[in-house]
């Protein structure tokens, strides 16, 4: 059967409204006051983008809201955006000192989206265009999390900054990417509304390599940053996948982010194939969309999906079912090219490799597939426009880790192109520190942030220095704090 919308407009705004509703003005108080105010502060550590969190925290809890503000965004001047989708649990919050008194950690995420909420809310200004200028103009391809990180911190340095986007609305993932409960893309589009308030140029619909060239580019700019994202959804190279109902993930979420709710089709029995945070986001909206099946499909088992535990909880709780061990050989056709279900087949892992149990084939009933096996590089795009740009076998830019320079030495580079695909926070994160490596290629003035080390200590040769310059996540903070103190192997307090 087609597919088709299966809620009326007020039925799909109450069930994709928001998982996190914002803190009153009372209950920010009261939490921001649970904060210790670490004065070598984890927290910091353990964010990709280094804002002074307990800072932030303390002008909460001194009703200065606009203040706290300022310090998030002059950090991260997408902190409202990941506010809400950072995986707050294994970064800021998962380094929290209240998890060693085996507290809840001060919810840092939340108090966040407090602090932005209200200068957004409010229309209030905190920053204004630089008047000094320091002469120089930078060319940004792409206007997502990295782009927007980049070419805010060079304006507020005096760059005149000219981000080129192929599509027709800033944001990237943000804005077309995120579960619909998560984030809305007004946020996202508030924040492209604020670096472009810094005197940051946006040009829309222009695809650099067919509208622009590189060449063109060389000629007006001293500089360019690369923050250019992942391509398409990988197939899933199985037979029947061109079968009308199959949409692939990244797709279907745009649809929501593009569509009335209550207009985007969705399947009766749906299969999403992959076991990523992508995969859960697609499992999740397309049941609380009003499919009244959805199954998703791991080839590995449990302990080894690569979606993070707290998305997994929250797709069991939404009746998401989780086929494990389970590997799609065909997805199956009506007489009208239809989806109508699925071979499937159980595997098992022998010497590190997934193989399938003979004799285990079924079929399973589905008439919407969402395939969310990951996203493939910009590899072709890239050795067409950037043909001397060094790429490794992954088709990830090769760069330098502190400057983001790559081996063109006019171009530096940032986000998911450089990293192969992080979070949010990882390339506003890039995207800094690529404009600090451009201020000192273009002006040999090197710029270092802040370096905040680990009240844990580490040790040299172990990752050191601010969440900007070093990133480290809880887990490693966890890792030296246990062989620093003999209590443990490296893991989990017992």
């Amino acid at each position: 059967m087609p597919l088709a919308p299966k809620l009326d407009a007020a039925s799909a705004a109450k069930n994709l409204d928001e998982v996190k509703p914002p803190y009153a003005p009372q209950e920010a108080l009261v939490e921001a006051n649970r904060c210790l105010f670490c004065f070598d502060a984890p927290c910091i550590m353990a964010c990709p983008t280094g804002i002074d969190i307990p800072s932030f925290i303390k002008k909460i809890a001194t009703d200065n809201v606009v203040g706290s503000a300022r310090v998030i965004l002059s950090a991260n001047i997408l902190g409202a955006s990941c506010a809400r989708v950072c995986p707050t649990e294994v970064l800021c919050e998962g380094a929290c000192v209240m998890l060693d008194k085996e507290k809840e950690p001060i919810k840092i995420g939340r108090l966040q989206r407090y602090a932005t909420d209200h200068v957004f809310n409010n229309n209030i200004k905190l920053f204004q265009p630089t008047k000094k200028k320091v002469g120089k103009k930078v060319a940004v391809i792409g206007a997502g999390p990295a782009g927007l990180g980049c070419a805010a911190e060079l304006a507020q340095m005096g760059y005149d900054v000219t981000i080129f986007e192929k599509r027709e609305k800033g944001g990237g993932l943000n804005t077309f990417g995120i579960a619909y409960y998560k984030m809305k893309p007004e946020v996202s589009l508030e924040e492209v509304a604020l670096v472009e308030s810094l005197g940051v140029e946006i040009r829309y619909s222009v695809e650099v390599g067919k509208d622009i060239s590189v060449e063109e580019l060389d000629k007006k700019f001293d500089a360019i940053f690369l923050g250019v994202g992942l391509g398409d959804t990988q197939k899933l190279g199985i037979p029947g996948e061109d079968a009308k109902g199959v949409v692939d993930a990244l797709e279907f979420i745009e649809q929501i982010h593009t569509q009335p709710l209550h207009k985007v089709p969705v399947g009766d029995r749906v299969a999403v194939v992959g076991c990523g945070n992508t995969a859960i986001d697609a499992s999740t909206q397309s049941k609380r969309l009003g499919a009244s099946h959805v199954h998703v499909i791991y080839r590995r088992g449990e302990k080894e999906m690569p979606a993070y535990d707290f998305e997994y909880e929250l797709a069991k709780s939404d009746g998401v079912e989780f086929l494990f061990n389970t590997l799609p050989l065909e997805v199956l056709k009506d007489n009208a090219g239809n989806v109508r279900g699925m071979k499937l087949a159980k595997t098992r892992v022998a010497a590190g490799k997934v193989e399938v149990i003979p004799g285990s084939e079924y079929e399973e009933v589905f008439d919407m597939i969402i395939p969310a096996v990951g996203q493939e590089k910009q590899k072709s795009w890239i050795q067409k426009v950037f043909p001397k740009l060094e790429i490794d076998k992954k088709g990830v830019i090769i760069n330098d880790p502190q400057t983001k320079q790559t081996s063109e030495k006019k171009i530096f580079c940032g986000g998911d192109c450089a990293n192969g695909g992080r979070e949010v926070v990882n390339a506003v994160g890039e995207g800094k520190k690529a404009a600090l490596g451009i201020h000192n290629f273009l002006m040999g003035e090197k710029v270092d942030s802040e370096v905040q080390p680990s009240r844990h200590g580490l040790k040299e040769g172990r990752p050191t220095g601010s969440g900007l310059r070093n990133p480290v996540r809880a887990p490693e903070l966890e890792e030296a704090y246990f062989s620093t103190n003999g209590n443990g192997n490296g893991h989990k307090k017992a």
